[in-house]
């Protein structure tokens, strides 16, 4: 007699469904238009199929290589600061995933995506109302707040003292002004790390 067995894969809806109600609105984030984009895109599609099974889980996912898909609370609330608008040029600065990409996609009038590794060392092309960071960051380069429009937005995660927060700004008279919001588990983008003696003015 031959013995099969049977792998019972996850119930990603339900796992989806789950996270919208006990991480994102139990934290504050009530926005439709973000828990709607949460619940469109399955987290597992960005994930190896080794570590799919942990698509929902309250924390970041480390995927090697510098790689990490950070918790959902810092995607909603992410989305929730920088109420994005169809009239938006939006950039994102990639984790490494292309979660947040798939997020924000449908909310903004176009949208172009930039490694963080690139955005961190060289001139970033075009102009844009909408810039958001999939990660935290010690300092904005020159090169990527120049690519943002005046008077446009950037929600990003930043670090001060050691601890990562959200925070956002908007460009004004040239400058941009990053004001944190709320302490905030974000996982570190090290590619935008400040050298040696350099603090966050």
């Amino acid at each position: 007699m031959i013995e099969t067995m049977t792998i019972t894969l996850p119930d990603f809806a339900t796992a989806r469904r789950a996270m919208v109600d006990s991480q994102l609105r139990t934290s504050g984030v009530n926005e439709e238009y973000v828990l709607a984009r949460m619940l469109a895109v399955p987290r597992e599609e960005f994930l190896p199929a080794d570590k799919a099974a942990l698509a929902y889980i309250d924390r970041a996912i480390a995927l090697g290589e510098g790689r990490v898909l950070a918790a959902p609370l810092f995607y909603g609330k992410l989305l929730s600061e920088a109420a994005p608008t169809s009239k938006d040029a939006a950039l994102v600065v990639s984790g490494g995933t292309g979660y947040l990409a798939a997020l924000v996609a449908p909310l903004v009038g176009s949208l172009a995506e930039i490694p963080a590794d690139e955005a961190a060392k060289g001139t970033v092309a075009g102009s844009h109302d909408l810039i958001l960071i999939d990660g935290a960051i010690e300092r904005l380069p020159d090169g990527l707040a120049a690519a943002l429009a005046e008077g446009g937005r950037i929600v990003t995660g930043l670090v001060l003292r050691g601890v990562t927060r959200l925070a956002s700004g908007r460009k004004i008279g040239g400058q941009v002004s990053l004001q944190p919001i709320e302490d905030l588990g974000i996982p570190v983008l090290h590619a935008f790390d400040a050298p040696r003696g350099w603090t966050f003015a």
